[in-house]
């Protein structure tokens, strides 16, 4: 199967629709893209085109449920190399999405990507959430989805993304494939565990909410 046939039936299998002409562009180009800048910066690990298409594109639309309806103003908590947060806006235009960065590297690839992927109402903050969040006041509360792929502690992340949510918004984390399936429960509450579509192999997710 060529790359394009991948992304297409990928898509399908996540979406459960025909994937349109312009989101199969921007995924390709994406896809370029990304394997481009990474021979230089090394901005993931994953090399082969089908890893990125499989273990970051479509498993950033794992996310897509959790996200609830209503949705505009979306963030991407430590974006790297926009993950999950382009192929989400890929997807969902209509997002208002914020990406958090800390490294100038990936945050000037993520700037690359959003000029070439013609994305509209895309902002990128390139620093320490912590640090950003005191020097730009319309992050404080200004969000009612962040989403992230936790790679620590996930309690120690969750009052962070509380600060950039507004009462009521929802905090959703990915974690790494659970091992025998094994949950891991935090103060706030469970790793759900989740079926990829494409691969069949489980995924867990932690959604919170902020509540008054």
């Amino acid at each position: 199967m060529d790359l394009e046939a991948r992304l297409v039936s990928g898509l399908k299998a996540f979406l459960r629709r025909a994937p349109s002409q312009r989101e199969i562009g921007r995924f390709s180009k994406y896809l370029f893209l990304l394997r481009q800048w990474n021979r230089v910066y090394a901005l993931t690990g994953y090399r082969e085109p089908a890893a990125i298409l499989d273990r970051l594109f479509f498993d950033s639309l794992l996310f897509l449920p959790f996200i609830p309806p209503g949705t505009t103003h979306l963030l991407d908590l430590g974006s790297g190399a926009g993950i999950p947060g382009l192929p989400l806006k890929i997807i969902e235009p209509t997002y208002s999405l914020t990406l958090i960065e800390a490294r100038r590297r990936k945050g000037s690839f993520l700037a690359t990507v959003v000029r070439e992927l013609a994305l509209e109402d895309v902002r990128i903050l390139t620093g320490r959430a912590e640090a950003l969040i005191n020097d730009f006041a319309f992050l404080d509360g200004g969000f009612d989805t962040v989403v992230t792929r936790a790679s620590g502690p996930v309690d120690r992340i969750i009052p962070l993304a509380f600060r950039f949510l507004r009462t009521g918004g929802t905090f959703v984390a990915s974690g790494p494939p659970p091992s025998k399936l094994r949950v891991t429960s935090t103060k706030l509450g469970s790793w759900m565990v989740v079926t990829s579509p494409l691969s069949g192999l489980p995924r867990q997710f932690l959604v919170v909410e902020k509540k008054p």
